[in-house]
């Protein structure tokens, strides 16, 4: 059992927890909490830490969760930390008695890309961390086929996002890129038509049918998109608001203009079938 934060793993996890460049540059990531570990894909699982009171409960198998979780640990293997030293690594104040460390899917844009009628994001700058968690775990709700960043959006692997995505992050394609323009201009070839969520859209966002290839530029959170991004948008899309709101959270414009791209291709679908 390890039971201090001076151990070299302890150490090395908290690297990984607080630094970009030691998660990017060892290629891995950690998560927290049951949720996550019941989530995670076995094949991307590189160590496993539970506090002795967790494995108990788990290995006790009251429920068949726990039943399952246990049997996965056991699998994988997982080292017992005490509950003091694991609040010290944590990235939570009530830490749930699992942590792991996992090693950074990663997908090529080519592959993301060559999907059929797909529904895209492509984000510029964003900077919260649990906003692009919020939009991947949106993203999937609506079947999003893939998000793509520029490298100034916060790291995915951010212990905050990560929570945020609630499991997503597993199953959600991405990728980062130095710049949308070739990104847009690939669309463009693949006939996807990218929209731009913009103030001075004339267009409300359910004027449009996102039933074909459709991809949504979101800006960063302050600042919006860049004239020079929104600029290479087939067209502007405006989200209406009542009252004195300017401007919405960019996870709640991407959650809704998904929604309705969703809302629509479902419809459609179901009409298709009578």
């Amino acid at each position: 059992m390890i039971s201090s934060a001076s151990n070299p793993r302890m150490k090395q996890l908290a690297q990984w927890q607080s630094k970009s460049r030691e998660r990017g540059r060892d290629g891995v990531f950690v998560a927290e909490g049951l949720k996550m570990l019941e989530e995670a894909p076995e094949a991307l699982i590189r160590e496993i830490y539970l506090t002795p009171e967790t494995a108990a409960r788990l290995q006790s198998g009251r429920t068949e969760r726990e039943h399952a979780l246990w049997n996965k640990a056991s699998r994988i293997g997982f080292e017992t930390v005490t509950e003091e030293t694991l609040k010290k690594v944590s990235d939570t104040r009530t830490p749930q008695g699992a942590l792991m460390v996992l090693k950074q899917p990663a997908y090529e844009r080519k592959e993301i890309l060559e999907a059929e009628n797909g529904l895209y994001l492509l984000l510029e700058d964003l900077q919260d961390p649990g906003n692009l968690g919020a939009i991947l775990r949106s993203g999937e709700g609506a079947g999003i086929t893939g998000v793509i960043m520029t490298k100034g959006t916060v790291d995915l692997f951010n212990p905050k996002t990560v929570r945020a995505t609630m499991g997503s992050i597993f199953r959600i394609p991405f990728c980062y890129v130095d710049s949308l323009r070739p990104v847009i201009g690939e669309m463009r070839r693949r006939n996807v038509t990218v929209y731009a969520a913009h103030l001075r859209g004339s267009s409300v966002y359910d004027q449009f049918s996102f039933r074909g290839s459709s991809a949504f530029l979101i800006g960063n959170e302050g600042k919006g998109l860049k004239k020079e991004t929104a600029d290479l948008a087939d067209f502007y899309v405006k989200i209406p608001m009542e009252g004195r709101v300017e401007s919405l959270n960019a996870a709640v414009s991407a959650s809704l203009l998904l929604y309705e791209a969703y809302r629509q291709r479902r419809i459609f679908n179901e009409h298709s079938k009578h």
